[in-house]
């Protein structure tokens, strides 16, 4: 595919229109911000095509807008050529996961995409930049992914550091081989990568990769992190499967680089406890105790995750306001128990006040 310099509209007109649109979300943040910070990232979508098309009107770009529905990339098409991928975060971080290295998702025909980011937190603020500018590493979730960084600067993005450009690795037969080979070249004596062929989405053919490192390793505070996060996205840890700790384990040494040869003690180690304010449900699992020293952590963590994570994680399409409830319900579903009367429910409700 050839990327063409002299579309009509031309790239330049497109990055004032972003602009535009950006200074506009602004300006309406400042007398908004209650409301902004109530958006997720599909509603978010939606308000910065409305201020696309206001602020195309009268250019060439006036009735060419679109957002493109389904899980597809970018969430907004304008003049068929160019996009804006929409991203945000609740927290001061200027840092957000991005799209898939092989960019399976891509609509066809756009050639070149700006991402415009909503810190949505108070002071709401709203940045845009070209895409590719602000993709500082490769990390893997359950496939490699770009990392965004809005606050990149120049000559600091993935492509400098190995030497290339977006488009050509993109268009590269292997792009994923091409970024394992350079971060092979940068470990040190006594490090290695991982990577497994066992995908858990068709998508998912390529390598991933990570430097590995052992739980007892781990200082405590990173520990209880990791904890946390575990309970978070993988409610099948407060079941009694044999199994439980699978996908958790994937996650950690895909996402964390991390592996243990004994997670149970982490989180079931000492059984069953009675504990005063649950003691009608007699002793309870070690993992449901755990929940409630950490049930602040737990509550922020859902709150402040991407939606598309959970997504992933909980195997689900939507996530709802409600993050704590919505977890909360999923007890049942992923938790299992041999016992099949066991209130795991109840339990979790109670402890988390839903």
């Amino acid at each position: 595919m050839i990327i063409s310099s002299n579309r009509e509209p031309n790239l330049e007109e497109f990055h004032a229109l972003v602009n535009t649109a950006t200074n506009r979300l602004n300006d309406d943040a400042k007398s908004k911000a209650s409301y902004y910070i109530t958006r997720g990232a599909q509603k978010l979508e939606d308000d910065v095509l409305g201020f696309l098309d206001d602020s195309a009107k009268g250019t060439k770009f006036e009735g060419t807008i679109e957002k493109i529905s389904g899980q597809r990339f970018p969430d907004i098409v304008a003049a068929k050529y160019y996009g804006v991928e929409v991203k945000s975060s609740k927290d001061e971080k200027w840092i957000s996961l991005g799209g898939s290295v092989n960019e399976s998702t891509r609509v066809e025909s756009v050639e070149r995409i700006f991402l415009t980011f909503g810190k949505l937190t108070d002071p709401v603020e709203f940045r845009s930049r070209p895409y590719e500018d602000c993709l500082s590493e490769v990390v893997v979730t359950h496939y490699p992914r770009y990392k965004i960084d809005m606050n990149l600067s120049k000559g600091s993005t993935i492509f400098d550091k190995m030497n290339t450009t977006y488009d050509d690795l993109r268009f590269s037969q292997n792009p994923v081989g091409a970024i394992v080979k350079y971060y092979k070249r940068q470990l040190a004596d006594g490090e290695s990568l991982w990577w497994t062929g066992e995908n858990l989405r068709i998508e998912q053919s390529e390598l991933n990769f990570a430097k590995i490192r052992l739980w007892d390793t781990l200082s405590s505070g990173e520990q209880v992190n990791l904890k946390v996060s575990g309970m978070a996205l993988f409610p099948e840890l407060f079941g009694d499967s044999l199994n439980k700790y699978k996908r958790y384990t994937l996650w950690l040494t895909a996402t964390h680089n991390v592996v243990s040869p004994s997670l149970r003690d982490s989180f079931s180690a000492g059984g069953r406890v009675i504990v005063p304010s649950l003691r009608n449900h007699g002793a309870i699992p070690r993992v449901l105790v755990n929940s409630s020293l950490f049930q602040r952590e737990i509550t922020e963590f859902l709150y402040n995750e991407q939606d598309e994570v959970l997504c992933e994680t909980w195997n689900v399409s939507k996530i709802y306001s409600n993050r704590l409830e919505q977890w909360v319900n999923l007890m049942p579903i992923s938790a299992k128990y041999q016992k099949k009367e066991f209130p795991i429910r109840q339990i979790i409700s109670e402890i988390f006040q839903v």
